[in-house]
C-alpha cells in the first residue's frame, strides 16, 4: 500500500467527508446507549498542514482553508469547523485531524473504536497515539476485513467508515461485497462508503450495483468541484450512506449547495442527493 493521507488531508474531499462523518457521530450519540465506531483506512491522527507531505500539494487550501475564517457557515459546517479548531488553539490553522480523531474526540465513556491502518508506519503512529485510551483498539490489517472480522458488536450499534485509497481496479467491487457482508452480519450498521469521482463509466455500474444489491436504505451524495470531463485529477467525492439516521439528508438540503459553491475550482461547483436504495 503506497496511498499516504498527509499529501491529501485537509482537501475538499476531506471537507465534503468530514463533516457529514461528524455529524453522523453525533446523530447517533442521541441516544445514550454505546456504539463503536469503525474505521477501515484509518490513516494517521494528525496531519501537519506545514509539513512536507502537505506543503508539496496545498489541497488544504482549496478545502478546510475556504471555511477556515468565514461567519457565514451552516450549523454543520460551524460544528465541523470548530472540531478542527480545537487542535489549531493559536486560531491559525495548522494541523487537521483524521477521521479518528474527529470521532475519537467526541467518544464518550460508553463508545469504542476499531480502527485498521495496512501502512506499517501509519499505523505504528495511530496505534501510538492511542496507546492510553481503552476504548481505541489499532489493527495493521486490510480494512476490508472488518465486518467478517468484528462484526457484530456488542454495542449493537455501529458506524462503519470504509475509505479504501482506490489505488487498485477492483476497489469498487470490493467495498459493495465489504457493504453486504456488513449488512449480513449487523443489518443494523450504519456505513459510510468515500468514493472518488474520476470515472463516470464505473461509476454508473456502480450505482446499478448497489441499487441491486439487496443493501437497507442507501443515500447517495457527491460533491463536485470542477467538471466531470476535467482531467486534473480528483473532480469530486462521494458518499454512500447505508442506514442513514434521520433528519441528516434534510440538513444536507442546505449544507451540500454551500459546499458546492464555495468549494468550486473550476466553474460552478455541483451536488446531488438521492437514495438508490429504500425511502425515508
Amino acid at each position: 500500500m503506497n496511498y499516504r493521507h498527509s499529501y491529501h488531508a485537509g482537501n475538499h474531499a476531506d471537507v465534503f467527508k468530514h463533516a457529514i462523518l461528524l455529524r453522523l457521530a453525533e446523530l447517533l450519540q442521541r441516544k445514550p446507549a454505546p456504539y463503536c465506531y469503525l474505521d477501515s483506512h484509518a490513516g494517521t491522527a494528525l496531519y501537519d498542514l506545514q509539513g512536507e507531505a502537505a506543503g508539496k500539494t496545498g489541497e488544504f487550501r482549496d478545502g478546510i482553508a475556504r471555511l477556515w475564517d468565514r461567519d457565514d457557515l451552516p450549523d454543520m459546517l460551524k460544528r465541523y469547523r470548530e472540531a478542527i479548531a480545537r487542535h489549531n488553539p493559536d486560531s491559525h490553522l495548522r494541523f487537521y485531524p483524521g477521521s479518528p480523531q474527529l470521532v475519537g474526540d467526541g467518544l464518550r465513556e460508553q463508545d469504542r473504536m476499531i480502527l485498521s491502518e495496512l501502512h506499517p508506519e501509519d499505523a505504528a503512529i495511530l496505534r501510538a497515539h492511542f496507546a492510553n485510551d481503552e476504548r481505541v483498539a489499532v489493527h495493521l490489517r486490510d480494512g476490508y476485513e472488518l465486518p467478517k472480522a468484528f462484526l457484530p458488536v456488542a454495542e449493537k450499534r455501529a458506524l462503519w467508515l470504509l475509505d479504501p485509497p482506490f489505488e487498485k481496479q477492483d476497489d469498487l467491487d470490493r467495498c459493495l461485497k465489504a457493504m453486504q457482508v456488513a449488512i449480513q452480519r449487523m443489518r443494523q450498521t450504519v456505513i459510510a462508503l468515500w468514493y472518488p469521482i474520476k470515472d463516470e463509466r464505473l461509476l454508473r455500474d456502480f450505482y446499478r450495483q448497489v441499487a441491486g444489491a439487496g443493501l437497507p436504505k442507501v443515500l447517495r451524495l457527491e460533491l463536485s468541484v470542477r467538471p466531470a470531463d476535467n482531467t486534473l485529477g480528483l473532480n469530486g467525492s462521494g458518499l454512500m450512506l447505508v442506514n442513514p439516521p434521520w433528519p441528516l439528508w434534510e440538513e444536507l438540503e442546505g449544507v451540500l449547495p454551500w459546499l458546492a459553491t464555495h468549494l468550486a475550482q473550476s466553474g460552478d461547483g455541483t451536488y446531488r442527493v438521492d437514495w438508490l436504495a429504500g425511502s425515508p
